[in-house]
C-alpha cells in the first residue's frame, strides 16, 4: 500500500507495478471524495499519450499554423522529437528574443510540488532569458487585483481566514453568497488531506447557527446547513447587498464607531445609496425588480444581519462574471457596516465553499518547492486575456491602472494546464491558436490543447514518480513515492526540460547536475535547515513516513483580528491601512465599469435584459462534482455521471416542459458564440430560467464548425469578455442560452480515443 496526494484528496493504493490494482481514501479523513476513482481508471485509457508526436504539416512544412487543430500526427522518437524542438526553441530565441515566448503553463497538473509542471516549465524558460507570463488567475482573477485596493492581499484574506473551528463555535448567522458548495469546498492548490467541509457546517447548526444560501442552485450547500434558499437573478447579486446595505443605514442598524475607526470613504458611498447622486434610492423595493426577491425578506436579512453574529462570505463564483469586482467590494462593504470583522464567527470572508484551504488556520511555514529563477522579461498578461494577445499583437489594453500593450508571440510552451478548459468562447481561442509559429504541450493526455499543438511530449502523471506535496494552508506533508511505471514513453518534465537544457547549452543552469531523487533530497534538507528551529526530521526519515504534520501557530485565528485591536500598529496593506469602502486609487483610473466605489451595473446578458428575448435561459457554468476541472474526465467517476455520453444539464421542470423535453434527452444548448449537445436533467433544485452545465466536459469541436461542442463544453457558449479594463478577469460563470431538442443522429465523439495519426 502506498499514500499519495491529488488536489482533491489524500488516497491509499496497491499496484501490481503497471497499473493500480486498488484504491481507497486515506484513512484520517473523515470525508472522502469519489473523485479518487478517476485516478486508476484513467491511467491507462486510450487518451493517455503514449510516445512524442509532431504534427504532420509542422513536420513537413516547418512553422507555422496551417491546419492547427485538423492535421494528424506523426509519432516520432524521443531523439527526434527534442532535437526538433531544441532546434525552434533556438530559432525563435535567436530571431525574436525572449519577449516572443508565452510560457502558458497553469498551476493544477499535480499536487507534487518538485514535479510542479507550471515551476519547471518557468524555470527552464528562465534559463534561456525569460518569457512573457501570466498573472492571476481563472479562479480569482478579480480578487487578486481588487481586494489589495479594498482590504488587502488576496493571500492574506484566505490564509488569515477566520478558522472554521471558530466559525463552527461562534457564528450565529453565515450570509453565503454564492453558497457554501460542498464539491467545490472539497478541493485545494496542492491537496487536501481531512475534508471538514460537512463536519464544521454540521456543528455550527447543531449548535443553532442558522445559514442563508444566495444562489440560483439550491444544492449550492450541504444538508447539514439546512440552509434558507435565496435565489435571486444570477448576476444580480450587487442589486440585493446595495439594498442590504440601505436597510442597515436607513435604519440606524450600521456600526458608525466601527466605519468610523477602521474604514474610509463611507459616506460616499452612502451618497449613492441614498441616491444623492444619481435620484435612486437602493431600497429593498428597488432591488426587487432586479433580483426577483421580496422587498421584505430583504429587508428583514438586513435586519437578522445586524442582531446576531454574522459571517459575510462571497464565494469565488461571484467575481468570475461581468463587473465581477461589485459583489466582491460589496461583501467587504456589508461585513465592515455590521461593524464584526476581526470578531470570532462574524466578519468577510472569501471562498468558506469555494476551496478547502479557506478556514484552515495558517501554517507557521510552507513545504518546500523548486526555485524557478529570474524571468528576463518583464512582459505579461492577465491570464485571461490569452486570445486577446494571440490575435491583437501590438494592440494597447489597459490593467489596474496601468496602459500595456500585447506582446508577438511566436512560440507557445504549455505544460500543466488546459486553456480550451479555463477560457472562454472556444471558438475564437481556437482562431487565436492558429497565430502563433508553433505550439509546443507536454501533458499526460490527448487534452483539447494537446490536439491544438505541433509538438506534443508525454508527461507521467503524478503516481508514476517520486514527489513530496502538501495543499494550501495544509498542514500535512506527504512523501508521494511513485505508484506505478510511466505509461508508454511517458517521461518527467524535469527529464523533458533536462534534455533540451543539455542541447541548448544550459543544462548546468536548468539541473545543477542533480536527479530527482537528489533534488528532492536537496530541497528538503534546505527547507528543514532553514526551520532549524522545529523537531522536523531528516529526508530519510521522513521519505520512510508517511507525512509529517506542520506546525500551526493559532488554531482558531480570526480575519483582521491584529487590526480591529491595534489598527495603528497593524494596519491593513491598503493604500490608507483601512477597510477601502471609497478607493481614491480605484476613481482615480477613470473606469467607469468600475468606479471608486461599489455600484450597480447591469450585465450584458442577464435576464432582466434585453437580450434575455432570443437567450431567455441564464446559463451557470460552475465546476463539476465529478472531477477536478477537466482532469481526468475519462475516468470512471466522472463517465458515470454522462447522459446519452455528454455532460449533463440540468432545467427546472417548468422550463423543460415548455421546451417538450424529457430526462434523458440529448439537447441543444445555443447562445451567441456557439452551441454544444448535453444530456438533459430536470430538476427542481434550480431557480426557474437557469441551465446548468458545469465545465470540464473535454472540447469536442465538430470537424467543420468548432463554435459547437458535441461533448458538452459550456465554453463554446461563453463570452470572452473582460470583468473591467480593472482586473481584466475571467467572465466565464454566466451567460444568456437557450436550449432544444436535438434533432437527427447524434454525433460520435472524438475526444475519448487518439487523434488520426500519419505514419
Amino acid at each position: 500500500m502506498t499514500t499519495h496526494l491529488t488536489h482533491w484528496g489524500a488516497f491509499e493504493a496497491d499496484s501490481d507495478g503497471d497499473r493500480l490494482t486498488a484504491v481507497r481514501p486515506w484513512r484520517d479523513d473523515p470525508e472522502p471524495m469519489r473523485l479518487i476513482e478517476n485516478v486508476a481508471s484513467a491511467q491507462h485509457h486510450p487518451t493517455r499519450i503514449d510516445q512524442p508526436y509532431v504534427r504532420q504539416g509542422w513536420l513537413e512544412h516547418g512553422p507555422g499554423a496551417a491546419r492547427r487543430g485538423n492535421d494528424p500526427f506523426v509519432p516520432v522518437s524521443w531523439e527526434q522529437a527534442l532535437d526538433l524542438l531544441a532546434g525552434e526553441l533556438g530559432r525563435v530565441y535567436r530571431e525574436h528574443g525572449a519577449e516572443s515566448v508565452y510560457g502558458g503553463s497553469y498551476g493544477w497538473a499535480s499536487a507534487g510540488r518538485f514535479h510542479h509542471a507550471q515551476s519547471q516549465m518557468h524555470r527552464f524558460l528562465n534559463c534561456l532569458g525569460g518569457y512573457v507570463h501570466h498573472v492571476n488567475s481563472y479562479s480569482l482573477g478579480v480578487s487578486q487585483v481588487l481586494l489589495p485596493h479594498v482590504i488587502g492581499e488576496l493571500g492574506w484574506v484566505m490564509q488569515a481566514a477566520t478558522s472554521k473551528s471558530v466559525l463552527a463555535e461562534h457564528a450565529e448567522l453565515v450570509v453565503a453568497f454564492g453558497g457554501l458548495s460542498p464539491k467545490n469546498a472539497a478541493v485545494s492548490p496542492g491537496g487536501v488531506s481531512r475534508h471538514n467541509v460537512r463536519g464544521w457546517i454540521g456543528a455550527a447548526r447543531a449548535r443553532g447557527c442558522r445559514f442563508v444560501s444566495v444562489t440560483p442552485l439550491r444544492d449550492d450547500s450541504p444538508a447539514e446547513a439546512q440552509a434558507e434558499w435565496l435565489a435571486p437573478r444570477p448576476g444580480s447579486d450587487s442589486a440585493l447587498m446595495l439594498a442590504l446595505a440601505q436597510v442597515l443605514d436607513a435604519e440606524g442598524l450600521a456600526d458608525t464607531g466601527f466605519l468610523d475607526k477602521y474604514t474610509v470613504g463611507y459616506d460616499r458611498f452612502m451618497d449613492y445609496v441614498r441616491g444623492t447622486t444619481d435620484g435612486i434610492v437602493k431600497s429593498p423595493e428597488w432591488a426587487a425588480t432586479i433580483t426577483g426577491l421580496a422587498a421584505e425578506r430583504i429587508r428583514t436579512l438586513a435586519r437578522e444581519m445586524a442582531a446576531a453574529r454574522t459571517m459575510v462570505t462571497v464565494s469565488w463564483s461571484l467575481q468570475r462574471a461581468q463587473y465581477g469586482e461589485q459583489p466582491l467590494w460589496l461583501g467587504v462593504v456589508l461585513a465592515a457596516m455590521l461593524g464584526q470583522i476581526g470578531l470570532p464567527g462574524g466578519g468577510f470572508g472569501h471562498g468558506y465553499g469555494s476551496a478547502a484551504s479557506l478556514g484552515e488556520p495558517a501554517r507557521l511555514f510552507s513545504p518546500p518547492r523548486l526555485p524557478q529563477g529570474l524571468n528576463g522579461v518583464d512582459k505579461f498578461i492577465p491570464v485571461a486575456r490569452i486570445a486577446d494577445m494571440l490575435l491583437n499583437p501590438g494592440q494597447p489594453f489597459e490593467y489596474n491602472g496601468q496602459h500595456l500593450v500585447y506582446p508577438d508571440i511566436k512560440l507557445v510552451y504549455w505544460a500543466g494546464g488546459n486553456p480550451f478548459h479555463h477560457h472562454q468562447d472556444l471558438a475564437r481561442l481556437r482562431a487565436a491558436f492558429a497565430r502563433p509559429d508553433t505550439v509546443v504541450v507536454h501533458d499526460p493526455f490527448w487534452s483539447a490543447t494537446a490536439r491544438h499543438a505541433d509538438i506534443v511530449l508525454p508527461s507521467t502523471m503524478s503516481i508514476e514518480r517520486d514527489d513530496f506535496g502538501a495543499g494550501e494552508n495544509d498542514r500535512v506533508f506527504f512523501a508521494m513515492k511513485a505508484i506505478t511505471r510511466p505509461h508508454g514513453q511517458a517521461r518527467d518534465d524535469y527529464a523533458i526540460l533536462g534534455e533540451l537544457a543539455d542541447r541548448l547549452g544550459i543544462g548546468k543552469d536548468f539541473s545543477e547536475g542533480r536527479t530527482v531523487d537528489e533534488w528532492l533530497r536537496h530541497l528538503y534538507e534546505e527547507w528543514r535547515l532553514h526551520h532549524s528551529g522545529h523537531d522536523l526530521p531528516d529526508f530519510d526519515t521522513f521519505w520512510a513516513s508517511e507525512h509529517i504534520e506542520l506546525p500551526v501557530p493559532d488554531p482558531d485565528q480570526v480575519l483582521g483580528a491584529e487590526f480591529r485591536a491595534d489598527p495603528e500598529r497593524h494596519p491593513l496593506t491598503t493604500p490608507s491601512g483601512k477597510i477601502e469602502i471609497f478607493s481614491e486609487t480605484i476613481d482615480s483610473f477613470g473606469y467607469a465599469e468600475c468606479p471608486g466605489h461599489p455600484v450597480w451595473l447591469e450585465p450584458e446578458e442577464w435576464l432582466g435584459g434585453s437580450a434575455a428575448a432570443e437567450f431567455p435561459l441564464q446559463l451557470v457554468a460552475n465546476q463539476p462534482r465529478t472531477k477536478l476541472h477537466s482532469q481526468l474526465d475519462v475516468g470512471i467517476h466522472s463517465q458515470s455521471a454522462k447522459v446519452a455520453g455528454r455532460e449533463p444539464v440540468r432545467l427546472h421542470p417548468e422550463d423543460a416542459a415548455a421546451r417538450g423535453l424529457r430526462d434523458g434527452d440529448v439537447v441543444r444548448i445555443v447562445s451567441r458564440r456557439g452551441s454544444c449537445l448535453a444530456g438533459l436533467i430536470v430538476d427542481d433544485g434550480l431557480r426557474q430560467g437557469i441551465a446548468q452545465l458545469s465545465t470540464g466536459a473535454w472540447y469536442d469541436p465538430d470537424p467543420a464548425n468548432p463554435a459547437f461542442c458535441r461533448h458538452g463544453n459550456p465554453n463554446v457558449l461563453t463570452p470572452d469578455r473582460p470583468s473591467s479594463r480593472l482586473a481584466q478577469g475571467c467572465t466565464g460563470q454566466l451567460s444568456l442560452v437557450d436550449v432544444e431538442r436535438y434533432e437527427g443522429a447524434v454525433p460520435e465523439l472524438a475526444v475519448n480515443r487518439p487523434p488520426a495519426t500519419a505514419l
